[in-house]
């Protein structure tokens, strides 16, 4: 008997071909109806028997595009209101306060490359090319329903024959709505002094030529403008260093293609796959052969990416390259410029080539970054590919407005049971990043129609975020909620596992706002969602100078040698390096207790044991320390120093065991493995302790620390081995940009 159904789908059904698919599915099963989408997701419309649309719903739920997301489906019947004649896609309907979930931007598909390598085709060399399988997404978009009106590429009418393969049912761009070739636009123009080109042939040979010849060009992306230039050379990268303000801190390199990452990098399975993803994401590898001077110094690792515009495929293909240095046209710690003015005033007073388009950027997005620890993919930054995807927390979110912290800032929006983080938008201390972020934050409440009804923020009351929520609450009336740093860091883990239950955890970072006023940052807690409890936690030393300690590891080092082992003890060339005043000037702050505050930060030690091993001792950018400490360790080293079973966490034995290898000229990178193998050792056996006294073998791994791959591999390892379960960070990162996801799922869980 012949019934009428609807079929509510939610999630991300938006801008990845889901209503060409179920289009197809319908037609091809005989089935009428209509689909059309809503701001809450897709609808569908279907006629048929209770049999035949069970296997409708059956197929949709199975063989959804591979970029679909489906969070929510439903099927009621409904009256019988006349007959359809076949199937259609209908226009788009507002529907409530709902949203649907957006697609990031995807990285150009391998039909499309086909097409624009094709002489015959009418796309042949244009460099927008998209489908309903690949293109802009997120970075167009100003409103749902994912719509071409709602989009910047509004501003561009389709030609006769894109709006016929629009129209086309077996076109791959069947609704596609960035669909565009060379007549309708957009196009890209190449501006330099008084020069103005906007032949893209012509444009494509200035930029090889600038490239070959060993100078920048500047070219706008998807989600902003990138600074472009070979790695062998050396002038152009130092004159990208000097743009930017961005002395030691590695330049991203991409490469032609995967046979080329790995003439470079060791490329795991696991690696392999994220690199060559849809979402293209910088990913971490381990370097085996250098690619220019200046690039990446002093480190054993490299961040890599592969092609996703068909621009940069072009360019490869002209100039010969195997790699390009490929960065965010920025100053460092401010965002990525993604409009033309921005750029030609940043960069006026430079000989480069700017290389712009048409079509506007709405969300700014930089490029993400990818690591695989342990056999796990995780976020190091969410941005291009991954934002705004939501995390469905498993409880009721509305209304709720997370901030997130002052580093590494994301905020996040709640949607019924989905938190939706924002992408990365920077340390928000830098101005241009506190301005991306309240942009954001504006596009984020259109977009997904979010009034807050509830504001959550950092203990912290000094964070811009914290101030932002007292004016946001007041504006808004809204109730306003503290969540303590490493409850919120916990927490996040919990969200995206959907842990609804109690753990424990390890949290590891620089400096987070304890409930006692001090600064917290290497702690083991006892964690539900509603509450915390601190267990133990590594030593608390003075910090002098306060945040400037954090600049200049030297003085951490000062801090713990004077805390642990005395003034005797500091290693002569280490005090000759940072000079006898400035140690002693360090000590009189501690002794004194004048702008001295205590922290447990496990950032502090790593920065201390880097700036005594002589690797770093001023940080030119957020964790070089830690960072460079970790580059320089041993992977072959297994030995560790001994530790104190009675107190696990306590350094009375590490550091003079550290000190007396290098009194006895033991190599700086054999220390430093010895280093985090002790630490490992150390976190480990207080755990199991932990584990033994509460009952508990759920073990969540949060905080900026474990960014570090040597020391999250030992600990998820010899955890494992002991019999625990351990949750490591994978769809949100493990570092501040996860603290607004942490911060609504305690909001939510505490009324």
């Amino acid at each position: 008997m012949l019934k009428q159904y609807s079929i509510e789908i939610g999630g991300t059904v938006q801008g990845v071909g889901f209503r060409p698919f179920i289009y197809r599915l319908a037609t091809g099963m005989g089935i009428n109806g209509m689909v059309y989408n809503n701001n809450s997701g897709v609808t569908i419309s279907v006629q048929a028997t209770k049999e035949k649309c069970g296997e409708f719903a059956g197929k949709i739920k199975t063989l959804s595009p591979g970029a679909s997301r489906i969070t929510s489906f439903t099927i009621h019947e409904e009256p019988l209101a006349g007959l359809y004649e076949g199937f259609h896609i209908g226009g788009s309907r507002e529907s409530g306060d709902c949203t649907a979930g957006i697609s990031p931007d995807m990285a150009v598909c391998d039909e499309c490359l086909r097409e624009i390598s094709d002489r015959n085709d009418n796309r042949y060399r244009y460099p927008f090319v998209n489908c309903t399988s690949c293109g802009p997404r997120f970075s167009i978009i100003k409103m749902l329903p994912y719509d071409r009106g709602m989009t910047t590429m509004a501003d561009f009418a389709m030609c006769d024959d894109c709006a016929s393969e629009f129209a086309d049912a077996a076109s791959r761009r069947f609704h596609a709505q960035p669909v565009c070739c060379d007549l309708c636009g957009p196009h890209y123009t190449l501006l330099h002094g008084t020069e103005k080109e906007t032949d893209y042939e012509r444009i494509l040979q200035r930029i090889c030529l600038t490239i070959s010849s060993g100078r920048i060009v500047a070219l706008k992306g998807v989600g902003g403008y990138n600074l472009l230039c070979l790695p062998g050379s050396r002038n152009a990268v130092m004159q990208l260093r000097r743009i930017k303000g961005r002395d030691r801190k590695p330049f991203a390199v991409m490469f032609r293609n995967v046979e080329t990452v790995r003439a470079y990098a060791l490329l795991g399975k696991d690696e392999e796959a994220v690199l060559v993803s849809a979402r293209r994401p910088i990913v971490l590898l381990q370097q085996t052969r250098s690619t220019g001077s200046g690039v990446n110094d002093g480190y054993s690792t490299i961040g890599a990416i592969l092609p996703y515009m068909p621009v940069h495929y072009d360019i490869f293909e002209r100039t010969g390259a195997d790699s390009l240095v490929f960065t965010s046209a920025n100053k460092d710690s401010a965002p990525i410029l993604k409009d033309n003015g921005e750029i030609m005033r940043f960069l006026a007073p430079e000989d480069i080539p700017v290389v712009l388009h048409d079509r506007e950027i709405y969300n700014r997005v930089d490029d993400s970054v990818i690591a695989v620890v342990g056999g796990r993919e995780t976020v190091l930054r969410r941005s291009r590919g991954y934002a705004p995807e939501g995390i469905d927390i498993g409880t009721a979110c509305d209304g709720i407005l997370a901030l997130g912290g002052e580093m590494n800032s994301a905020f996040a929006v709640g949607k019924g049971n989905r938190a939706i983080p924002s992408q990365y938008l920077g340390n928000t201390g830098n101005r241009a990043a506190a301005a991306f972020y309240r942009e954001m934050l504006e596009h984020y409440c259109t977009l997904f129609r979010f009034t807050p009804g509830r504001v959550v923020c950092d203990f912290h009351p000094g964070y811009f975020t914290s101030r932002l929520a007292r004016i946001i609450a007041e504006r808004y009336k809204a109730g306003i909620s503290r969540v303590q740093h490493h409850h919120a860091h916990t927490a996040a883990v919990m969200a995206e596992y959907g842990i609804d239950r109690t753990v424990l955890s390890i949290a590891l970072d620089g400096v987070g706002l304890g409930d006692d006023g001090s600064m917290w940052g290497g702690e083991i807690l006892v964690c539900s969602p509603k509450r915390y409890r601190r267990l133990s936690h590594l030593p608390a030393v003075a910090m002098p100078g306060g945040d400037a300690a954090s600049r200049m590891p030297w003085r951490m080092a000062v801090s713990y040698i004077d805390s642990v082992c005395g003034h005797s003890a500091y290693p002569k060339e280490f005090v000759e390096r940072v000079g006898g005043y400035n140690v002693s000037g360090a000590e009189h702050m501690i002794h004194s207790g004048i702008n001295a505050p205590l922290s447990s930060g496990a950032g502090r030690l790593f920065d201390a044991v880097s700036s005594l091993l002589g690797i770093c001792d001023v940080n030119s950018y957020q964790g070089e320390a830690a960072i460079r400490l970790e580059q320089a360790s041993d992977r072959e080293e297994t030995r560790r120093y001994p530790i104190d079973r009675h107190a696990p966490l306590s350094l009375h034995l590490l550091f003079p065991a550290l000190l007396g290898d290098m009194q006895r000229g033991v190599a700086t990178g054999v220390i430093a493995a010895r280093f985090h193998n002790t630490l490992a050792y150390m976190l480990k056996t207080a755990v199991l302790t932990a584990s033994r006294m509460c009952r508990i073998t759920e073990v969540v791994l949060c905080g900026g620390v474990f960014q570090n791959k040597i020391l999250s591999g030992l600990l998820i390892r010899g955890m494992e081995e002991s019999g625990l379960k351990v949750y490591y960070p994978s769809r949100l990162p493990c570092n501040d940009s996860a603290l607004a996801v942490g911060q609504m799922l305690v909001a939510s869980k505490t009324g």
